[in-house]
């Protein structure tokens, strides 16, 4: 009995240990929006801070394009690595690459001729669109950096190796936020720039990212006898059409989520300045919870996809069940924070009065929708990790175009609930969502048992 209870602790323990220095490279993302958000916020006022919801809203689209493309190669690098193949992993990692790369430059050309057109042309304040067409450019030309950092990062946790890219990520979220207050203020000497200057900012954060990240897999001794064989122009037909397998299917999956999300502003934007800006507020918050939560759900794919590659069923649901447990533990505690605290927390992006006011109603409908939100990435996370993209796919595009948004434009705008019943729509999506995933992943290990 207590060995028994010695290895299920191990289950839980090697989990953490894995998914805490993703956790926190996975918030790193949304950390640099969220210091565009507060800095904005705090020292430009509450049209910049509409211009940096309406802008991010957009932008957000095209960036999970980008970053579900790149974590196509995560799990197959697992399943790799679970069979002892290095010469695989490295030119998996070489094709990647220029994946990535390519998908950057393309993901930019979307946001310049797509995204500007769009933003201008959906019923937005006027001012607000001025504000934002400046921000938009500089975070989409910052994509084709992040895209390429993305790479190596991806590679690098495919094979356990996850401290290394949060200590990245948090070096460089501190030298954005340094940079982004001294060019929004206008300190030493510069011209103040406003919602321009935290663009400039992310774009230099995320250039100097990719430069360190690269150097470090291509350099540290754990990657030698990977690296061995890594060849920047081994590409082949096959590993392509396999990351694309697995990357197009999880990006879209993002694109639907998010998406409904950035639906959800262009909405309150409808409603109002006000109710666009609290959106964003309420947002920003819950998306560090949700990435945080997306971390435990990137552990969740390298450990399942190598009980996957190693054709362990047992240690496969092991470790998807404590995947389940720890978000579910996890979200219920930032469900607590968000009830408990709900008015103290947009202090934190915001000081108008009335933005904080309706972002604290906001944030106590988000702490319902915590604990649906973690489940349905962590479900994500554990199919993505057995190769099953395609199902849970459309069960994401159901669950948030079919189900949530439609219901939240309904109770938003037809009932006239305001931005509440945008926000009890999206809660309604991430319910169901959750769900069918869970019963998806039920019936894959019934197939497999």
């Amino acid at each position: 009995m207590r060995e028994r209870k010695r290895a299920h602790r191990s289950y839980y323990l090697s989990t953490l240990t894995l998914a805490g220095p993703v956790v926190i490279s996975q918030l790193g993302h949304t950390l640099v929006q969220t210091a565009d958000t507060m800095i904005v916020g705090h020292f430009a006022g509450t049209i910049p801070l509409a211009a940096v919801s309406l802008a991010h809203s957009v932008f957000m689209i095209v960036l999970v394009i980008g970053l579900g493309i790149s974590y196509g190669l995560t799990p197959l690098i697992a399943q790799e690595n679970g069979k002892s193949n290095p010469i695989e992993c490295a030119k998996l990692l070489s094709n990647s690459f220029w994946i990535n790369l390519i998908s950057g430059i393309l993901l930019f050309c979307l946001v310049y001729y797509g995204s500007m057109y769009a933003m201008a042309h959906t019923d937005q304040d006027p001012l607000v669109v001025r504000e934002a067409k400046p921000y938009l450019l500089l975070l989409s030309l910052s994509i084709v950096p992040l895209m390429v950092f993305n790479t190596f990062k991806q590679f690098a946790e495919g094979l356990g190796f996850t401290r290394q890219a949060m200590q990245i990520t948090i070096w460089g979220n501190v030298l954005n936020v340094v940079i982004a207050i001294i060019l929004v203020k206008g300190m030493f000497g510069f011209t103040p720039m406003g919602i321009r200057g935290v663009g400039i900012a992310t774009l230099i954060d995320r250039i100097l990212m990719m430069l360190v990240m690269m150097a470090y897999v291509l350099r540290a001794k754990y990657f030698k006898k990977y690296i061995q064989h890594f060849n920047f122009i081994s590409l082949h037909y096959n590993r392509i059409k396999n990351i694309l397998r697995i990357g197009m299917p999880v990006a879209m999956q993002y694109v639907f989520e998010i998406g409904a999300f950035a639906g959800a502003s262009l909405i309150a934007g409808k409603i109002g300045a006000l109710q666009q800006a609290s959106h964003q507020v309420a947002i920003t918050l819950a998306a560090m919870t949700y990435m945080m939560a997306s971390g435990i759900a990137a552990a969740a794919t390298i450990k399942v996809g190598n009980s996957f590659g190693n054709n362990n069923l047992f240690r496969l649901q092991r470790f998807a069940t404590v995947s389940y447990h720890l978000v579910l533990v996890f979200m219920i505690f930032t469900a607590l924070i968000f009830a408990i605290f709900n008015q103290q927390l947009p202090l934190l992006i915001s000081k108008d009065a009335a933005v904080i006011a309706l972002s604290a109603q906001l944030l106590i409908i988000a702490g319902l929708f915590q604990l649906f939100d973690g489940t349905q990435v962590v479900g994500l996370g554990v199919l993505r990790g057995m190769g099953d993209v395609n199902i849970p796919t459309l069960i994401t595009f159901i669950a948030y175009w079919i189900i949530g948004l439609p219901s939240g434009y309904f109770m938003g705008i037809i009932l006239n609930w305001g931005i509440q019943g945008v926000w009890y729509g999206l809660t309604l999506g991430l319910l169901t969502s959750s769900l069918l995933l869970f019963l998806r992943y039920r019936y894959i290990v019934r197939l497999q048992g």
